[in-house]
């Protein structure tokens, strides 16, 4: 993507998403957000290990991260946007999943393994997006979807 010259990217730690997203150990699939430019795009990481609880089942002797978690993890990299680029002028919401489309999983994902999630919204309306999603695994694309979601205020 081509950027303006001057425009910087944010970033959130640990302690950032902690304070956007609802989710907590073992749910929350994101460590960090390398790169954020408000709720347009954001590339978030997680460092996928052999400690994880999913990986007792999936699959003993050749543990496979689940397609569903990649999913996921691409949705609460999304979330984690939309709800940081409304914090300066509301609370903080919560984000919902809606929709999951066009996803296909290209190539497993295994301990050791960092994922990136590359989101970029392909549109907003009120209180919905909707992004487009590439995980990819030393620049390989391991997955991508399309993926909706909504702020509710509670």
């Amino acid at each position: 993507m081509n950027e303006p010259i001057g425009r910087a990217f944010d970033s959130f730690d640990i302690q950032k998403l902690l304070a956007l997203l609802p989710h907590r150990y073992p749910f929350l699939l994101v460590d960090r957000i390398i790169e954020a430019r408000g709720d347009e795009y954001g590339v978030g990481v997680k460092n996928v290990t052999a400690n994880e609880p999913h990986f007792q089942g999936h699959f003993p002797g050749r543990p496979v991260m689940p397609g569903v978690l990649l999913i996921e993890a691409m949705a609460q990299t999304a979330g984690a946007l939309c709800v940081a680029s409304q914090q300066a002028s509301r609370a903080p919401s919560v984000v919902y999943m809606m929709t999951i489309d066009k996803a296909k999983f290209r190539k497993p994902v295994v301990p050791g393994d960092q994922v990136r999630f590359h989101m970029t919204r392909v549109a907003k309306r009120r209180n919905m997006w909707w992004f487009r999603g590439e995980a990819k695994v030393d620049g390989e694309l391991v997955c991508e979807a399309e993926v909706s979601a909504m702020l509710v205020r509670e």
